[in-house]
């Protein structure tokens, strides 16, 4: 048990399951009672670590019944997004360790391979269970096996392309596998577009217990709509809606979908928070909370020492539009996370929720841009991937100036693996035109939300990290940066350290630490990676014995555009030793940010300790180690 927290209360039910095979020799009456103490289980853990509650609590009778239903692990859940699955954990041999959601070496905060047989598929990013249960219901049908795939996907993903592509391709195939579409009618935010109108109206034929009872009785699976829905259309048969609260209702469903020959589609009517008031009464339902206490749902958030980099952002985006009516921000399902709420309300006509559809998002700036407006895409790193084909084939090759408000870029802490902002600086520094910005305090993202207003030659991005800005005195206006060029901080003789972005403080500190074993060190923020300062590259490689790059982000980043500098102006030989400082080759757990820094050598201490490799001197790397984590 990770230390700090304490252990799951004893339960009349719940102390009886270790695996769904318990769960399945229960009475089926007892399953109201496993359901109102999976739900218990998964409060108490959540208000010891924070995570994504409100989500869970929604399908904690749906869960229940599934694995009462299903032979798991031999079928196989597929949960989109698998924040849904902590009530699916506790059923699958993990409750114990549900209080170590989201900790360092304790239980991810999604489904994963690596965790548990019974997580046959990994989903943090939204809208891939029904491609990847056509994939495990066609390798099943090759490999004659006879267990069912079923897919549990969340009314906001279901608005994604990837969703429609995969229920094009299963209406064609026609295989037996099971899609759940859970419709909490909320998203990470409301829901945004025609298809949450959509399911509003699917919502509303619904109709009462009495009349549910006698249509499952009369047909196993009826559609309670009056005429087709666009998803029989599509060649899945659409059955409900259904209540996804009635732990009984849903059994019975299950089982005639379990045993139905080809595709069906459940609509299952659920409500996101459920079954605990202060989640239910909030706005966002408690999709993502801190630590709190159960008795009044009160979250435990320390005072910020300084603004966090999305308000910023935030902020100096509103005042280049008050200035500037071209300037437009959009977001795929964000808005909050982004901090785009407040841009929102004060310019409703100017923000875009375009929904979970980031390669939407992509294109609908480029048309905005190509009628000279100047949007803004604010979008997480980890979800630019999603949009990658449309920033080269609709921006990148047209040359539009299309501004990329790249959040979370760097480490991000307890989401993990699947959200580690690494790899927008690699996959856009190969982009012919791209101008590629990264902030090296909240000060200087200010300037690169002015500069970036400004820049009309192209695509051009900027990276920021989560969480609080470094305390410096913001700008009542952002300055214009003059493009592709970096700063020096301070002055030294022998080390040269190139920071980019959100390392620059630990840049410094480490020229600090340098200096306390003699050894003087400049300290540059690159601000740029592409179009790189060669000027500033050139001075710091021709003056000083070594010469190393620092940056959150993964090889082929920063650092490869560095030595492509260094190579272009023949200073790769001769002259100062060059090291780069990014992020490890591997896939990055879940934990505190600060220990995913220092445990990736981004911090002080791990600067420190690569000057010292790189110059050969030996000193007690423990010691330097130990006094970098004392002053986090």
């Amino acid at each position: 048990m990770a230390e700090g927290h304490a252990p799951m209360k004893q339960t009349d039910f719940l102390s009886r399951i270790d695996m769904p095979a318990d769960l399945r020799r229960m009475a089926q009456q007892d399953l109201p009672h496993v359901s109102d103490e999976v739900r218990q289980a998964v409060i108490e853990a959540v208000s010891q670590t924070g995570g994504h509650l409100g989500a869970g609590l929604g399908v904690v009778e749906l869960t229940v019944a599934l694995h009462y239903v299903f032979n798991t692990p031999d079928d196989k859940f597929i949960w989109d997004v698998s924040h849904q699955c902590y009530p699916h954990k506790a059923l699958t041999g993990r409750k114990s360790r549900l209080n170590t959601l989201r900790t360092g070496g304790g239980l991810s905060g999604f489904t994963s391979r690596a965790e548990s047989e019974f997580d046959p598929f990994g989903a943090a990013h939204s809208s891939t269970a029904i491609s990847a249960a056509l994939g495990f219901a066609a390798g099943r049908d090759f490999m004659k096996r006879d267990n069912q795939v079923v897919a549990i996907v969340g009314d906001g993903a279901m608005s994604a392309g990837m969703a429609f592509e995969g229920l094009n391709n299963v209406g064609s195939e026609k295989r037996r596998m099971v899609i759940i579409l859970n419709d909490n009618h909320m998203s990470i935010a409301p829901p945004a577009g025609a298809l949450s109108h959509y399911l509003t109206e699917l919502r509303g034929f619904m109709p009462d217990e009495a009349t549910r009872d006698k249509g499952i009785a009369d047909e196993g699976l009826p559609s309670f709509v009056d005429q087709p829905t666009m998803f029989d259309d599509l060649g899945v048969p659409y059955a409900g809606p259904f209540d996804g609260h009635d732990v009984d209702e849903m059994v019975r469903v299950l089982t005639a979908a379990r045993d139905h020959d080809g595709p069906i589609l459940l609509h299952v009517i659920t409500r996101k928070g459920k079954g605990y008031g202060p989640a239910e009464a909030s706005a966002d339902c408690y999709h993502g909370v801190s630590k709190f206490n159960i008795a009044d749902g009160k979250q435990a958030k320390a005072a910020p020492a300084a603004p966090n980099y999305a308000k910023v952002f935030a902020d100096a985006l509103i005042s280049e539009a008050e200035r500037d009516e071209r300037v437009v921000a959009v977001s795929p399902a964000m808005p909050d996370g982004s901090g785009l709420t407040k841009f929102g309300e004060m310019f409703p006509d100017r923000h875009f929720d375009v929904a979970i559809a980031e390669q939407h998002c992509v294109t609908f700036c480029a048309g905005m841009a190509a009628e000279g407006m100047r949007p803004f895409a604010a979008v997480y790193s980890t979800f630019l991937q999603r949009g990658y084909d449309q920033v080269i084939h609709d921006v990148a090759i047209q040359k539009l100036p299309v501004r990329f408000a790249i959040d979370r870029a760097g480490m991000v802490g307890a989401d993990g693996v699947t959200h580690q902002g690494a790899y927008d600086v690699a996959f856009l520094g190969c982009v012919p035109g791209m101008t590629i910005m990264a902030a090296g305090n909240e000060a200087e993202l200010v300037d690169m939300v002015a500069t970036s207003a400004a820049f009309d030659e192209g695509p051009i991005a900027l990276r920021y990290p989560r969480g609080e800005g470094a305390g410096v005195e913001l700008p009542k206006q952002g300055r214009i940066l003059p493009i592709g060029k970096g700063v020096v901080l301070r002055e030294g003789t022998k080390v040269a350290i190139l920071s980019y972005g959100a390392r620059r403080h630990d840049a410094l500190a480490a020229a600090d630490k340098l200096a306390a074993m003699g050894l003087s060190a400049t300290v540059a923020d690159a601000r740029f990676a592409k179009p790189i300062d060669d000027d500033l590259v050139k001075q710091l490689a021709t003056n000083h014995e070594l010469l190393l790059s620092v940056e959150e982000g993964s090889i082929g980043g920063f650092s490869t555009l560095v030595y492509d500098s260094l190579a272009r102006q023949g200073l790769d030989t001769g002259h100062a030793r060059f090291v780069p400082v990014f992020m490890p080759d591997i896939f990055i757990d879940h934990d505190k940010p600060p220990v995913q820094v220092a445990a990736a050598g981004l911090d002080a201490a791990g600067i420190v300790v690569r000057v010292l490799d790189a110059l050969g001197i030996d000193e007690n790397r423990a010691a330097i180690a130990a006094a970098g984590a004392g002053a986090e």
